[in-house]
């Protein structure tokens, strides 16, 4: 087998997906083979977008009722998206997708009061290039506090980690910390996870050590990702991850052949209708908000 081509870059969730099993990677972030759509990713999504909407309004207006309102916005917009269609859904598993939606929206104001957010940024893409590595993050809010330091907010639909795997959990948020360091030549006073499950806030302040630790493993990680693709080795790591894993059937662990996956990617590649997804989503242009 020959070398495999890089990604362009790496994010956050690229880094996680390479560290829990390199061959998930290699299927999703090489191959890019398509996932079928999945009911708590659509349901962040819906989660995250309802949220945005709310801080597009003014800090006075950020209510309940307007974030239900904004909920039910969102859920319009994504009603014929492929990602939701793709659920197959029907009338009681949506009315279960919408309760579960609204409930994490109104378990959000138990963790902090919207009209006292200064938003300077929304859903707001960042790259930055650290030698020939080209990192790439998206931050779900990036605001202002009382003192005009910056902070990184992130939504999580999830439930929160145990103790023991916060670390993990953070370093996601001290990469965004890292970016917005880089590209303002600012780092952000705290980051934060809220995860509206539970509800319940994580919180970690970057420093030298954190920011130094960071850029160190993502690396060390791309360095790795470099050998694989040169040797064309990327190892299963079977987990309790795979019951939610989409390339099962490819995977040796289940008795399928990576190869296969790769001549489906280049049959893909090779139809004239084959489009690559943009990864970019929506993204604010920096500027004080309210």
């Amino acid at each position: 087998m020959g070398s495999m081509s890089l990604p362009t870059s790496l994010s956050p969730s690229k880094v996680s997906s390479f560290t829990d099993c390199a061959l998930a990677f290699r299927f999703s972030a090489i191959d890019r083979l398509p996932e079928p759509p999945a009911l708590p990713a659509t349901k962040g999504t819906l989660v995250h977008a309802a949220l945005e909407r709310l801080f597009l309004l003014p800090p006075e207006q950020r209510s309940l009722p307007a974030a239900l309102t904004a909920l039910d916005e969102a859920f319009e917009d994504l009603r014929s998206d492929p990602d939701y269609t793709g659920l197959g859904l029907d009338r009681a598993g949506e009315a279960a997708f919408l309760d579960d939606a609204e409930e994490l929206v109104r378990r959000y104001f138990q963790l902090e009061d919207p009209r006292t957010v200064t938003p300077i940024g929304l859903e707001l893409l960042l790259e930055a290039d650290v030698g020939d590595l080209k990192l790439r993050g998206i931050i779900d809010r990036l605001e202002l506090d009382r003192d005009g330091e910056l902070v990184v907010t992130d939504y999580k639909t999830g439930r929160a980690p145990h103790q023991n795997q916060e670390r993990g959990r953070l370093s996601g948020v001290q990469f965004y910390a890292f970016l917005c360091e880089r590209l303002f030549g600012r780092r952000p006073a705290r980051v934060q996870l809220l995860y509206l499950a539970d509800p319940v806030v994580i919180t970690a302040v970057p420093n030298d050590q954190s920011i130094r630790a960071l850029e160190r493993r993502v690396l060390a990680i791309w360095s790795t990702i470099e050998r694989a693709c040169e040797n064309d080795s990327f190892q299963p790591r079977p987990s309790r991850l795979c019951d939610w894993c989409a390339f099962k059937t490819y995977c040796p662990a289940f008795g399928g052949d990576p190869d296969e996956a790769r001549r489906v990617a280049e049959a893909r590649r090779a139809r004239p209708d084959h489009e690559v997804a943009d990864e970019r989503p929506l993204v604010l242009p920096l500027a004080s908000a309210g």
